[in-house]
């Protein structure tokens, strides 16, 4: 991918607000180019879009090990009350780069005297990034004081956390969250949602905290925190009885779905952690259609799109993407991918006015 094409700041500093991005769209194996404002016309009544309602936390934290300055990433917290922790170096630009994971037993002196102990490498011990540390203190309320949003190094400069917050972001009571971004949903906004419901378009709900997936390492996803409501396998379920599209926003929601559903096909209300990985072999089950940002070549979601969308299909979307200069990352261009026109006859008529 052309470093050039990476969206270095929100799109409400680049346009008119947040809805201000390109939408490409590839149904089947045909790709056309869209406004995000335009999102309606691409659905149909029944349709249901599926979102995660994760707040962002702000996980990024400074630190020091012995004499060494570290950027902390909180990625994830364990039944056990330990937190899976990132430890990165300060960037020339403000951002943070990699640096080896450790080592066991490593103190990180934190902001307010808290500390944190480094005790065991989250997956194989050779090269690990992630390691579950020990922090002796409430961490969320150590995030609010003083931590700020994760960001690498293709952004221009750091940004208030509610840049990262999305329109259908709750936050939950215990200060948990996500330690980055469920970014298919940013360019929504109360007016969009609000022009989607009056269409007959449904919203369901659901919880996936993402942890940290640093942009440089393009590891599978690790095990995460979800949640699927009986109201949301309800209004799935009934969708998909009546005809309505399943449609994902974000491959956290897909994750989080695909692993509520049984063995006949019908979605449950669960909760705990999944460590599913969707990949073309395994496939999808309830998901029809996804929303999502644009991902870098070796990034591990690719996958999961392919196995949405199908090899050929991601394949001219992405070279449309790159010819007609699409943005990637968390503030960039979106991208839809929906079932075969012909497989799946469409009716509008709902949507015109």
């Amino acid at each position: 991918m052309p470093p050039e094409l990476s969206a270095r700041v929100p799109a409400e500093q680049r346009g008119a607000g947040r809805d201000d991005v390109r939408l490409l769209v590839t149904r089947g194996t045909a790709v056309s180019h869209h406004a995000f404002r335009e999102l309606a016309g691409q659905l149909r009544a029944g349709d249901v879009l599926v979102v995660n309602t994760s707040a962002t936390l702000a996980a990024a934290v400074n630190g020091r090990l012995g004499g060494e300055r570290v950027v902390v990433h909180f990625s994830t917290r364990g039944d056990d009350g330990r937190w899976a922790v990132e430890l990165r170096a300060p960037g020339a630009s403000g951002a943070t780069v990699p640096r080896p994971g450790g080592p066991a037993g490593g103190l990180v002196r934190l902001p307010g005297g808290r500390e944190l102990v480094l005790e065991e490498p989250l997956g194989p011990v050779v090269g690990a990034r992630l390691w579950w540390a020990r922090v002796g203190r409430d961490v969320p309320e150590l995030l609010r004081r003083y931590g700020r949003p994760i960001r690498y190094g293709y952004t221009e400069r750091d940004q208030p956390l509610s840049a990262y917050q999305t329109v259908f972001a709750v936050q939950a009571p215990d200060g948990g969250g996500s330690a980055e971004m469920p970014s298919a949903a940013r360019p929504f906004t109360a007016a969009l949602v609000a022009e989607l419901v009056s269409r007959g378009v449904q919203f369901a709900p659901l919880s996936l905290d993402t942890g940290v997936a640093s942009a440089e390492a393009h590891e599978p996803p690790y095990p995460e925190r979800f949640a699927v409501p009986a109201t949301t396998a309800w209004l799935v379920n009934a969708a998909r009885a009546a005809g309505g599209r399943v449609v994902a926003v974000g491959t956290t929601a897909v994750r989080a779905l695909e692993s509520a559903v049984d063995a006949d096909g019908a979605v449950r209300p669960v909760a705990g952690w999944t460590d599913l990985v969707v990949t073309p072999r395994r496939g999808v089950r309830v998901v029809d259609g996804l929303l999502t940002g644009l991902h870098e070549p070796a990034a591990s979601h690719l996958l999961m799109l392919e196995a949405v969308a199908g090899r050929e299909a991601l394949r001219r979307g992405y070279e449309a993407a790159v010819e007609r200069r699409y943005l990637w990352h968390e503030f960039g261009d979106v991208h839809l991918i929906l079932p075969d026109e012909e497989r799946n006859t469409p009716d509008c008529s709902s949507n015109e006015r």
